[in-house]
């Protein structure tokens, strides 16, 4: 069992950068793969990033790539998401999720524990 709280969303101005934080409980974390999605307001969730346990290969959606940079501390049982270049479409709310499975995937359904979100905001 492994349980995500993010945080390090907000409000921030297009152009600028957020680093989202993902705390995760569990002896096992290192084993995982974890991703990043997103859902923008009326639209369905979505694929950020990802990186696999090892933090030796990393997978982003290309609305992310150049952008963002998706990362990892196995020691201390933390994801994060440096986000750079901001811009009014990256608004959503963010989730970290992690999947036991070995492949840096952008489905959704084969992760297998999700984090609550975090509301990123991006003004114009």
């Amino acid at each position: 069992q492994v349980q995500l709280v993010e945080s390090g969303g907000g409000l921030v101005q297009a152009g600028g950068s957020l680093r989202l934080s993902c705390a995760a409980s569990g002896r096992t974390f290192g084993s995982y793969v974890m991703g990043w999605f997103r859902q923008p307001p009326g639209k369905e969730r979505e694929f950020v990033a990802a990186i696999s346990w090892s933090a030796g290969s990393t997978r982003y959606a290309d609305s992310a790539k150049g952008r963002f940079t998706i990362s990892r501390d196995n020691a201390k049982n933390m994801v994060y998401l440096q986000m750079n270049s901001l811009k009014p479409e990256d608004t959503a709310v963010y989730y970290c999720a992690a999947s036991k499975g070995s492949i840096l995937t952008s489905i959704s359904r084969r992760y297998d524990y999700w984090g609550q979100g975090t509301q990123v905001t991006v003004s114009s």
